[in-house]
């Protein structure tokens, strides 16, 4: 294997499941020169217990192993809905094993020999692409969406269509409240406990003044209104 080139700029923690002691050696120094902070295992068994003992944004595993085969650690991990990457290390004519760990849901293969270069490269495409993945579920997590109007919950930013809409913190708490309970008429204390919270002695008439600006900004100049007015019971959010 050759060096890798140490940038310093990278970092994860990464677990390598390997019976061969000293490719597992050699991969965790060149690792630990790239800026990871690494972690042994020689069986199968000490794998899947370390991977359940911590925290790692990548796992090494070798196929051939014993007590357990790579195969079936890998097998356990996707069983519990874990989506940590793995890189299985192959032997070079194991086609079969290359099939089954790309189904049972490796991230990406290495064949032995190989190179260090490939290996950092293959860690590094795999911690991408997982990333980016991860990022982009966070996003649609905090996205909610009813007709052409979406809010952002983490950056607190408001749309109709194309247009941003500037509201005040208590009309944002507001509108995300209504949003997150779409069809469903909500009255004057329920908006009043959850929006101003429990402590809040007022005079619930503060919902319809606070309802009236939401509509100015929401849905004013606007084909389609989106809060509705249920008489005698409350407010409700639809298309």
């Amino acid at each position: 294997m050759n060096n890798g080139n140490g940038n310093g700029s990278v970092s994860g923690h990464v677990l390598i499941v390997e019976d061969e002691a000293k490719i597992a050696r050699v991969m965790k120094l060149e690792l630990e020169y790239e800026g990871y902070t690494v972690d042994i295992a020689g069986t199968g068994t000490e794998g899947l217990s370390k991977f359940n003992a911590g925290q790692w944004d990548l796992v090494l595993l070798d196929v051939m192993l014993p007590e357990l085969n790579g195969l079936e650690v890998l097998r356990r991990i996707r069983a519990t809905g874990n989506v940590t990457p793995v890189i299985l290390i192959t032997a070079r004519d194991s086609v079969p094993d290359k099939v089954s760990g790309l189904d049972l849901g490796a991230n990406d293969y290495i064949t032995k020999p190989f190179q260090i270069e490939e290996l950092l490269a293959r860690i590094r495409a795999c911690l991408r692409i997982h990333q980016l993945m991860h990022k982009e579920v966070e996003i649609k997590e905090s996205l909610l969406q009813i007709g052409d109007l979406t809010i952002n919950e983490k950056a607190r930013s408001v749309k109709r269509g194309e247009k941003e809409i500037e509201l005040t913190p208590r009309e944002f708490d507001l509108l995300v409240f209504l949003m997150n309970h779409p069809n469903q008429v909500l009255n004057r204390e329920q908006i009043l406990t959850n929006v101003w919270g429990f402590d809040y002695y007022g005079d619930t008439n503060v919902v319809d003044v606070y309802i009236r600006y939401l509509r100015k900004k929401v849905d004013h100049d606007f084909a389609t209104t989106l809060i509705h007015t249920v008489r005698g019971v409350g407010y409700v959010m639809k298309e």
